[in-house]
């Protein structure tokens, strides 16, 4: 009997001291759990990023912006070789000869010879400069070039971007109505079933529902899709990972009331830039076509070094060294008239560019006056879609309110808020326009701010 006691004693404690050691174990087990629910709910959550993020992301990694780096590149490097035409060019030769008979009677039949060559251009006509002037404004207009590509890519980040904060605008405002309509259809059904209103009302809230659904579906891809262009544009393709913010506040743009806008900045536009570079360059090359007429002075020095057999012609010694050197002058006398006409089609081709740059800044100035219309607009829209707004949400108050009091059917309140959902669809979509000619007004006016 007292062994069954003691046993039964030490059972006992074995079970109150396991008692006392699980709560722990339970709680460190909780804890750890819950720290992992916060970090796949950390990984899980999107980084949110601003646009201009996304900008600075696609100016680093688009193609086409390396490409056009690489263009700036390559032009420096012919720059800096350009630099250096002027520099005396050095160069060495090595020449091993064995002749058979009968040729070994004349000279070694073995010989070596080493020479060491320096030439230094004096005077080209003026091409060794042309061609520095030349280079250098080849990097200018590849400089140019590259603000146009990124000017493109500022505008075309910007209408992506604000295409997704559109879409998930329009998701969130989706919600909202679709609650509105759930709460409608669960009143209806109360008062369907109190025998207080008609299944007519019922089923057309019902299928609005269901168009609601579709359209929060359709919205959810077009977020997809649109997530996928903006990442194709920053140089991160297929990654919609990130996330963007969705409250959209305009600052409205201070512009004159004026029929007519000042487009002078216009001027400054990269593709102006550009034209007027290019037209230095072929000014550049009808001075290099002219200088063709002009002599070219040039000096060699060569040193010789040769060995073989009785190959010094004064002693008949086995080695001689000796140089030379030649200083030769080019004249160019009678060409019938040849460089004459290529001078006179570098002339027209001048021309024509001119004529394309006149024509730019009058395309360029209509730009920016169509562009500042629209931004007008734009203004407008916002202005009175926000008046819109306010009226919609009185409007839908006063539907529910009189629902309530019985004095109005279910079809009038869902009437109120179709009205309503479109008045804040419209809101945004005025918003979003205002913000994207915004962003075309300031790349027509070649403004870098973003």
């Amino acid at each position: 009997m007292s062994f069954l006691k003691i046993k039964h004693t030490e059972q006992q404690s074995e079970n109150q001291h396991s008692f006392k050691v699980k709560p722990q174990l339970l709680l460190g087990m909780v804890f750890l759990l819950v720290l992992l629910a916060f970090a796949q709910l950390a990984t899980a959550q999107s980084p949110q990023r601003s646009l201009e993020d996304f900008i600075r992301i696609a100016i680093e990694q688009n193609k086409k912006m390396k490409i056009a780096q690489t263009d700036i590149e390559a032009a420096a490097a012919a720059n800096e070789a350009a630099k250096r035409n002027g520099l005396p060019a050095l160069d060495a030769s090595l020449m091993g000869v064995h002749v058979g008979k009968p040729l070994n009677a004349l000279m070694p039949a073995i010989s070596g010879s080493a020479s060491l060559n320096i030439t230094q251009p004096i005077y080209t006509g003026g091409k060794i400069k042309l061609a520095k002037n030349a280079s250098a404004k080849m990097v200018d207009l590849y400089l140019s070039k590259k603000e146009i590509t990124e000017a493109e890519l500022v505008y075309g980040v910007t209408t992506a971007y604000l295409q997704v904060v559109m879409v998930k605008e329009k998701i969130v405002l989706a919600h909202k109505y679709k609650e509105m309509l759930q709460s409608l259809q669960k009143d209806l059904k109360n008062a369907y079933t109190a025998g207080l209103t008609y299944k007519n009302d019922l089923l057309r809230v019902e299928v609005s529902l269901n168009e609601a659904a579709l359209n929060l579906m359709k919205a959810n891809d077009g977020l997809i899709m649109a997530k996928l262009n903006l990442a194709q544009l920053v140089g991160q393709p297929n990654d919609t990972s990130f996330d963007v913010a969705t409250i959209i506040v305009p600052k409205l743009l201070q512009l004159p009331e004026a029929t007519f806008h000042d487009t002078s900045n216009g001027n400054n536009r990269a593709e102006i830039l550009t034209l007027q570079k290019a037209i230095e360059l072929e000014k550049i090359q009808e001075k290099f076509i002219q200088s063709e007429l002009k002599p070219t002075i040039g000096l060699a020095a060569t040193g010789l070094g040769a060995a073989g057999k009785k190959i010094n012609f004064s002693n008949g010694k086995d080695h001689m060294t000796t140089y030379y050197g030649i200083l030769s002058i080019a004249i160019p006398i009678f060409d019938w008239g040849k460089n004459a006409k290529k001078v006179k089609e570098q002339q027209f081709k001048i021309q024509g560019r001119e004529l394309e740059l006149e024509e730019s800044k009058e395309q360029i100035n209509l730009q920016i006056q169509a562009a500042f219309l629209q931004l007008n607009q734009s203004a407008s829209k916002i202005q009175l879609s926000d008046l819109s707004i306010k009226q919609a949400d009185e409007n839908l108050r006063l539907a529910n309110d009189r629902y309530k009091a019985g004095t109005i059917v279910g079809k009038e309140v869902l009437e109120a808020q179709l009205i309503w959902q479109q008045a804040y669809t419209n809101t945004i979509d005025a918003k979003v326009e205002y913000k994207i000619n915004e962003a075309y007004y300031k790349r027509a006016a070649g403004i870098r701010e973003f």
